[in-house]
């Protein structure tokens, strides 16, 4: 794994952020739901799996995409209706983007990328 990066996120709406899967996509409506989300899925390989699963021909899917980070962190912080989320892994920022577009779609937008 590369260096630990800090990733600075937001979203415009949380409560009508959803993924295109109803069942891989957030269903709160809390960023401190949202995070602990986001962070058990980079953490973890379940998210993933799942969505693996659902794809024609899962044996075709690179396995580098299930990569995990135990260490990452993220915190999410809502002011008005805008969410800031920021992530600290050492995950490359196309996994990051895949993992947060399944959970909340295209809704969101990526502000910075900095050393952590």
């Amino acid at each position: 794994m590369s260096t630990v990066q800090r990733y600075m996120f937001t979203i415009d709406d949380l409560v009508k952020a959803r993924g295109e899967s109803h069942e891989l996509s957030f269903q709160g409506d809390s960023p401190e739901t949202f995070a602990a989300m986001l962070q058990s899925a980079l953490r973890e390989p379940s998210l993933w799996q799942r969505w693996r699963a659902l794809q024609p021909d899962p044996d075709a899917i690179d396995p580098a995409l299930g990569l995990n980070d135990p260490a990452a962190t993220v915190q999410a912080h809502q002011s008005d209706l805008h969410v800031s989320v920021e992530v600290r892994s050492s995950l490359p920022h196309a996994i990051i983007k895949h993992r947060m577009t399944l959970l909340v779609g295209k809704h969101w937008t990526l502000r910075d990328v900095s050393a952590a």
